[in-house]
């Protein structure tokens, strides 16, 4: 068969390997998508109608991908058809064409699902789907009617709370009758959830969540449903298994449970998704659910040089929970990795951007360079020093200065200079949220108080006062401490840092990284210097949105989101202890071995070349701290290793 060339031995195994379930655990660069690739189309190949074949993975990136690999393997194949095959030359490239598998999200899947059956449950198939900001306006509308202020409860905290409960299969009547009763915040996301679904249910809608949960329970319920989905789809491919949460990996076991041709496809030495639900254990564990599953491993690593893959395998064999598994490659011995100690975040940028200005004019493209960082926070001063530099970039995720959390602050600074601004008060009165809306703004703005109920009116006295305080204080105030005192009055620290979720804890992150890029104007005080820093921000911001266009250049983005991408060259920044690992490595409640995961994903990005940087003096929050090296360091092999312009001592 021809296409099994070019396919080592063990690809060929997981290939061919066509019943009953099948774990394939897939090292870095080892080639898992060709795999299932050629899997699916060696099935249609031996006879199995395509739309009988269901591929599920994490993003659409990843299924247009594989859709595209199967229809050009069909295209190719066409002249060459056994019975059973379908020739899918010129028909579209979608989830839903019958003359081509299945291959989608889970989101994607969970939708199909629902169109085709679920009107048994009385779900319209026209439903419209909730986003995570619809979500959060809800619960914040039903907070108000509870009369609890967002301030007390953050709406995004109450959300995630609902969302890895639904994650979990736990339903709102189960969940109230649980909580109703017990402490105080337990009884308000109980009633929110009830309210929340009551305004789904209204505009009949689901969220994200519901895509998979209401599918579940559908398919437990109706038993003649479940065996129209069993006989629709009789192979069914998971992508990326380690990621799935425990309502996924139930979903694909009803799927395939008549007729047992279950193939998943993961790593769980590249499981990073702990934090939002995601069970390692469901890949780890795959042997224990299907005693009779056959478990093949690919070890040989296509992507990297010998260097990257040994000192790989050196991070991440310290972890003890996983699968013995040692990666490979037929590839040269390659560079060493460059481990660079800079002065501090901004001589950091510099080095960087030096290097890869030097890369470029050694032949390598500035769209095969990445920069990765553990959190957001960081991409500031890596974007500065791009820009100086005169290096194209692009930033997978939201700009510093166009985030949510940053735009607040500086609405709130711009209010405080200048109160008349409209716009910042409607930004700021919401930021956080404190039951002040437009419609009660609008009264403010008619002149005549005396209508404004007893509260409403207390609402905007308090604010007022707020703005009043703040804008004192720029009267002497320097930039720097006028961050830190809008971050405490606004109640934005209280709503970030002490209320919410881990992803309001990085908001904060970013919040303290403004008032280090404000402690360059501390020099000038009082209102000029704030008013400066203003209006270079809003410099920035512009350069930013300008950029936005631009599809070249080096990619910067944080290690999860580097995920399932590689790079000729790849620079991991910020390789100190605190930082990466994250703070809070080591805890007893914290999963330690899931960050050296993270960076084992970040250093398995790289084909030709790894650069690892640190900083000696990190600002965080306005204030300069003295750095210890990572200790993941220490993790990787001396002898791939070289020191640019360190003293190695300080590193060992």
């Amino acid at each position: 068969m021809k296409y099994l060339e070019g396919l080592n031995e063990a690809q060929k195994q997981a290939v061919l390997a066509t019943d009953g379930p099948v774990s394939v655990l897939a090292g870095a660069g080892s080639g898992k998508t060709r795999v299932l690739t050629t899997r699916i189309y060696h099935l249609i190949r031996q006879g199995v109608p395509a739309d009988h074949i269901l591929a599920v993975t994490f993003t659409n990136k990843a299924a247009r991908e594989m859709r595209g690999r199967v229809r050009k393997m069909l295209d190719l194949g066409a002249s060459d058809k056994v019975q059973g095959e379908r020739n899918s030359h010129d028909l579209p490239l979608t989830p839903y064409n019958s003359n081509l598998p299945f291959i989608a999200t889970f989101h994607g899947l969970g939708r199909e699902l629902l169109e085709s059956y679920g009107s048994a449950i009385g779900i319209s198939r026209f439903f419209s789907i909730y986003d995570r900001a619809d979500s959060e306006k809800t619960v914040a509308d039903a907070l108000k009617v509870l009369d609890v202020s967002s301030k007390e409860f953050s709406p995004r905290a109450i959300m995630g709370r609902i969302s890895h409960a639904k994650g979990e299969g736990v339903m709102v009547s189960e969940f109230y009758e649980k909580n109703a009763h017990t402490s105080f915040g337990n009884r308000i996301t109980a009633e929110v959830w009830r309210s929340y679904e009551k305004t789904l249910k209204a505009e009949k809608a689901l969220d994200f969540d519901d895509l998979i949960s209401i599918p579940v329970r559908l398919l437990e319920e109706h038993k003649d449903i479940r065996e129209q989905a069993q006989n629709r789809w009789k192979y069914i491919h998971i992508d990326e298994y380690q990621d799935t949460n425990r309502l996924q990996e139930q979903l694909a076991g009803i799927l395939s449970e008549k007729h047992k041709n279950l193939f998943v496809v993961g790593d769980g030495d590249q499981a990073i998704y702990g934090w939002r639900g995601a069970k390692m254990e469901n890949i780890l564990d795959f042997e224990k659910r299907y005693p009779e599953a056959q478990t093949i491993i690919l070890e040989q690593n296509y992507r990297s040089t010998k260097n990257l893959v040994e000192a790989a395998n050196g991070v991440i064999e310290k972890n003890k929970n996983r699968k013995e598994k040692y990666s490979t490659t037929e590839r040269g011995e390659g560079e060493p990795i460059v481990v660079h100690l800079a002065i501090n975040a901004e001589d950091e940028a510099r080095w960087i951007a030096l290097k890869i200005r030097e890369l470029s004019q050694r032949g390598v493209p500035f769209e095969k360079v990445a920069i990765l960082f553990r959190t957001n926070f960081q991409s500031r001063a890596l974007e500065e020093g791009l820009l100086r530099a005169g290096v194209p970039y692009k930033l997978l995720g939201t700009r510093f200065f166009a985030r949510k959390e940053i735009k607040d602050m500086l609405a709130w600074m711009r209010l405080a200079l200048e109160p008349s601004r409209e716009v910042d008060m409607l930004r700021a009165v919401a930021s956080p949220a404190r039951g002040i809306g437009k419609v009660l703004l609008g009264k403010i703005a008619e002149g005549d108080r005396s209508k404004l109920r007893a509260g409403e009116l207390a609402k905007i006295e308090a604010f007022e006062k707020i703005v009043k305080e703040l804008s004192l204080a720029t009267e002497t105030h320097a930039p720097s401490e006028f961050v830190k005192l809008v971050v405490e009055k606004s109640g934005m620290r209280r709503a970030l840092l002490d209320e919410g979720s881990e992803e309001d804890r990085e908001r904060f992150e970013n919040v303290e990284e403004l008032a280090t890029v404000a402690a360059r104007y501390d020099d000038t005080p009082g209102k000029v210097g704030i008013s400066t820093f203003l209006a270079e921000s809003a410099l920035a911001s512009d350069q930013d949105e300008l950029d936005q266009g631009e599809k070249t250049g080096v990619t910067l983005m944080t290690v999860h989101a580097a995920k399932g991408l590689e790079f000729n060259t790849v620079f991991v920044s910020g390789m100190e202890q605190g930082l990466f690992p994250h703070e809070g490595f080591g805890e007893k409640n914290r999963d330690e071995e899931e960050e050296r995961r993270l960076f084992y994903v970040a250093m398995t990005r790289a084909e030709e070349r790894l650069f690892l940087t640190l900083a000696r003096i990190r600002k965080i929050y306005g204030s300069d701290f003295i750095t210890e090296p990572s200790s993941f360091l220490a993790d990787i092999n001396s002898a791939v290793m070289v020191y640019d312009e360190t003293d190695e001592s300080i590193i060992n």
